[in-house]
């Protein structure tokens, strides 16, 4: 079973399909409030969604989902698996972004648990990693409330917008930087947080 391919991931409220080029109309549409998305990088336009969707395809251990929701048959967002790493049985899970009008819903967990499935159930990884901007209280908070365990902050971790900075070495290099609140779920937790998000998805 390939761990590069994005299979269709069908749930009670949620579909996930892969992430295609034709979905750039409707994936910037679904950015129902630009303003709302000040930690995540979004599309905001065709131009930009088309940039967007590029990007993932383009990134190789990046695997892109479009979140349509099963009531309306609209995308509402967009998910990722990325740090895809075989070798190490692990990868990432993040460039999670929902419209707003779907915020506080049952299509954040029920997508969750479709990927998070397909993680330990499907492809047998035994670490499931997430990563945000340390000071994204929000998105640490549901991070933490999938069950998934605080492991650090990772310092000078990403690359923020900014003029570069001048470097005797090689030349410019950003000069903002990021740091990140890594946290983790293992195989050994993934029982109880499959529980939990199954009766989240009930609601």
């Amino acid at each position: 079973m390939s761990w590069f391919t994005a299979p269709v991931l069908t749930g009670t409220r949620v579909t996930l399909r892969p992430l295609a080029l034709s979905d750039a109309a409707e994936l910037s549409a679904a950015v129902d409030r630009p303003e709302a998305y000040g930690w995540t990088t979004v599309p905001t336009d065709v131009d930009s969604a088309t940039r967007y969707i590029q990007t993932a395809h383009h990134t190789p251990d990046r695997v892109a989902f479009a979140v349509v929701d099963n009531n309306s048959g609209r995308i509402v967002g967009s998910t990722s698996f990325y740090d895809i790493a075989p070798a190490s049985w692990a990868l990432a899970i993040g460039h999670t972004w929902y419209s707003t009008a779907v915020q506080g819903t049952t299509v954040n967990p029920d997508a969750k648990l479709l990927l998070l499935q397909r993680a330990f159930e499907q492809l047998g990884v035994v670490r499931v990693v997430w990563h945000t901007d340390e000071r994204n209280a929000q998105s640490r908070a549901g991070i933490a409330k999938l069950g998934a365990g605080f492991e650090g902050l990772l310092r000078k971790h990403r690359a923020l917008p900014g003029p570069p900075e001048q470097t005797p070495h090689n030349g410019p290099r950003p000069s903002l930087w990021r740091t990140t609140a890594q946290y983790a779920m293992t195989d050994v937790d993934w029982p109880a947080a499959k529980a939990a998000l199954e009766q989240r998805t009930l609601r």
